[in-house]
């Protein structure tokens, strides 16, 4: 007797979850080992965002593999944009936790740079140095810093997304 069922075939949005869970807490991770070192405001920050663009590239290599080595362009970028939004949220949910209750000094740490780093710079005077300052603070401090972390997730992988699409996707022929 033959077997008559076909395999089980992995959807966009479950590879994304998946994806985005585990590049969410590795993120998290990273990001939590940066901070205990005040490295969180060097290069190094942008580790995460290296696990981010592999995390795509690992999700479409699974999805591919679950569907018969088959990926739609547009298959790719939902699974890359879904899963960038995961990461965001787990990244809203770690950021929330770490500046309100871990390191209640996080954004005067960051204003205590930004000055330094403006008034080492010498170009500007110390009214545009107040200026910027009084914006920098709404950006670090409370809701509008959540905000900007998800936006920068989700567009970061979407943009990522794009591209590694174009890369990884293989279409199934039409006229199979």
């Amino acid at each position: 007797m033959e077997n008559t069922t076909t395999p089980a075939t992995a959807t966009p949005s479950s590879v994304a979850i998946r994806y985005g869970l585990i590049v969410g807490l590795i993120s998290t991770i990273i990001s939590f080992a940066l901070s205990m070192a005040e490295l969180d405001q060097t290069p190094a920050k942008w580790l995460t965002t290296i696990v981010l663009l592999v995390g795509i590239w690992m999700a479409h290599t699974n999805f591919k593999q679950q569907n018969s080595g088959f990926m739609t362009y547009g298959q790719g970028i939902t699974i890359g944009t879904l899963l960038s939004l995961v990461v965001a949220i787990i990244s809203l949910i770690y950021t929330y936790v770490y500046v309100n209750f871990l390191d209640t000094n996080f954004a005067a740490r960051i204003l205590d740079k930004t000055r330094a780093d403006m008034e080492a710079r010498g170009n500007m005077s110390d009214a545009q140095i107040e200026q910027a300052m009084s914006w920098t603070a709404k950006f670090v401090d409370g809701p509008l810093m959540l905000a900007f972390v998800v936006i920068f997730v989700v567009l970061t992988g979407f943009l990522a997304s794009l591209l590694i699409s174009a890369i990884t996707k293989n279409p199934r022929p039409e006229f199979e």
